[in-house]
């Protein structure tokens, strides 16, 4: 049930307006907005990658439509962490208005200013880190570590006249972490003593019991899979998981093998963590691929993109036998990485693909190469007791995340009352210590589609799904109105319908004899005559071939 839109009164002095512009409802394209005394802040800008419903789309943006009246008033671009489900965004956000000033860590910087170099943009860069305070505008924002499947991630503590909120971005605790910078608690507890008004809490793994697993204990495992292996490995991953990446360095030395990085953004990611000191890539293990071709397969480890069966992507090319590296019997292929909601049908064909070719394929589902990046209900529950929030906003997710983390406030003691379950669009006033819900904006998809941005629709869409699952038939007929008979035709063409051409012949004189009559009532409009060509034919296909394909009809008067 879709929740009635409803515009918000205007902002009063002293009020701060949250909302969420993506990330709610879905896993991917978070943003949110907030607003004080006429100036915005914008949290993250990523994108969400399309279903098997969305053909043709490349990329689904937030709505950032919603603030194109407002781009002046925009003071910064907090992003909390690298990944494309935060940063992703951005390029089409600075195409709008390109000295928006985005903060960030080291490396999360880094990763959006090479994605802009590819956009030909230049961005205004403040660079923070963990303990930082910085303002800008009306907004104190002061930056805490947190732990997340990236180095370098931050939560944000964002302090106004208004109150205080803290967005965690997304985080866990790992209390062994690989690079030894764990969620900061001690920062949590102090801004819990000083006061936190809302609390917006990643979802994510909410509806999970207990503590996210070690991302320690992924490394044995990792060697123990590539030591058994006795042709090639194929290891995919996120582009920008750079804890993932050195577990399979790693692993690979141990195991006298070299390594290929494979896919333009994992290459470039992972020269980006190396140049910067998130990566210790051991001396002689990363090769080349244009050097690689000497190296025997039980000698190598690829590392590649592809781990969500990205159509495009290198591990979805190997199944289909598009790429030069080819898959076969004694080769192992490992995806490290969680199932993102929506990409599970895309993800098992490329499995079932790979093991077709002969590939051992080990997964999350078999063997323990993954832990999630994200906090469950065990390490929520502590972050509420520590914090002690007057309100909750759960964040990050899709609605049954959202409910569970809401759940989970509630049971450490926050008033239910108190405890918003958002959606996109949804328009939040903090004022006096309350956050409670005044308008809901229709927020649509933004879908980038090649050069497109914006300009695809979901009619568009929907034409699409009909023209690849039930075919597409076009009818030419030529007409002389005035004396109401058929010149030519009409003439049948048909895409994608299994039926042999004859079956038409059935359905030509009907329509013929429909347009006929048409004419002889005084219908001249070739637009009315295209219409009777249409329902005449549409009938006919929809109760003998029991198909809905997209019908074109054409009718040229003359």
């Amino acid at each position: 049930m879709t929740t009635p839109h409803y515009a918000p009164p205007e902002l009063e002095s002293g009020t701060l307006r949250i909302i969420p512009l993506g990330g709610l409802g879905e896993v991917g394209r978070n943003m949110t907005v907030y607003e004080i005394d006429g100036k915005l802040l914008v949290v993250d800008c990523g994108v969400l990658f399309p279903e098997e419903t969305q053909p043709g789309v490349d990329l689904i943006l937030p709505d950032i439509s919603k603030i194109d009246d407002r781009l002046k008033d925009i003071v910064g671009i907090v992003l909390t962490h690298g990944h494309e489900d935060h940063i992703g965004g951005v390029p089409y956000l600075l195409k709008r208005r390109n000295d928006i000033p985005l903060i960030g860590s080291k490396l999360t910087l880094a990763f959006v200013s090479a994605k802009l170099k590819e956009h030909r943009i230049r961005p205004e860069l403040q660079e923070v880190a963990e303990g930082d305070r910085i303002h800008r505008g009306p907004f104190d924002l002061e930056f805490v570590a947190v732990n997340h499947s990236i180095p370098d991630a931050l939560a944000v503590a964002i302090r106004t006249d208004a109150g205080m909120v803290i967005g965690t971005g997304d985080f866990k605790m790992d209390q062994l972490p690989l690079d030894g910078r764990i969620t900061d608690l001690r920062a949590f507890a102090r801004l819990g003593e000083e006061g936190v008004d809302l609390f917006m809490t990643d979802s994510t793994n909410a509806d999970v019991p207990g503590f996210t697993p070690l991302e320690k204990d992924i490394g044995p495992v990792l060697e123990r899979v590539i030591a058994s292996s006795t042709g090639k490995v194929v290891v995919a991953s996120f582009s920008s998981h750079v804890h993932r990446v050195q577990q399979v360095l790693d692993a690979a030395q141990a195991n006298g093998r070299r390594v290929v990085l494979l896919g333009r953004s994992m290459v470039r990611n992972m020269k980006i963590a190396s140049d910067l000191g998130y990566l210790d890539v051991p001396e002689g293990v990363l090769v080349d691929l244009k050097k690689s071709g000497d190296i025997p397969d039980h000698r190598i480890v690829y590392m590649s993109t592809g781990s969500q069966g990205e159509p495009m992507a290198v591990l979805s090319r190997m199944a289909n036998r598009e790429h030069q590296i080819e898959i076969g019997s004694g080769d192992t292929v490992i995806l490290a990485s969680s199932l993102i909601p929506g990409n599970e049908n895309s993800v098992y064909r490329v499995i079932n693909g790979l093991m077709k070719l002969g590939a051992n394929v080990v997964h999350k589902g078999n063997a323990k190469v993954h832990v999630s990046g994200h906090a469950a209900a065990g390490e929520l529950l502590y972050c509420y007791n520590i914090v002690r929030p007057k309100n909750v906003m759960p964040i990050h997710g899709e609605y049954r995340h959202l409910v569970a983390n809401a759940a989970l406030a509630i049971e450490t003691g926050v008033p239910q009352n108190r405890t918003i379950i958002a959606e996109n669009g949804t328009v939040v006033d903090l004022v006096d210590g309350v956050a409670r819900t005044v308008g809901q904006l229709e927020i649509d998809f933004i879908y980038v589609d090649g050069s497109s941005v914006g300009r695809v629709t979901d009619d568009d869409l929907r034409d699409r799904r009909v023209l690849a699952e039930e075919g597409f038939i076009s009818v030419i007929t030529v007409v002389e109105t005035s004396l109401g008979q058929i010149v030519s035709g009409p003439e049948i063409h048909a895409k994608g319908v299994a039926e042999d051409a004859h079956v038409f012949d059935k359905i030509k004189p009907q329509i013929a004899d429909a347009l006929e009559q048409a004419m002889k009532d005084g219908v001249t409009d070739h637009h009315q005559l295209q219409q009777i060509v249409r329902r005449t034919i549409g009938r006919w296909v929809g109760t003998k071939l029991r198909r809905k394909a997209m019908i074109v009809p054409v009718v040229v008067v003359v």
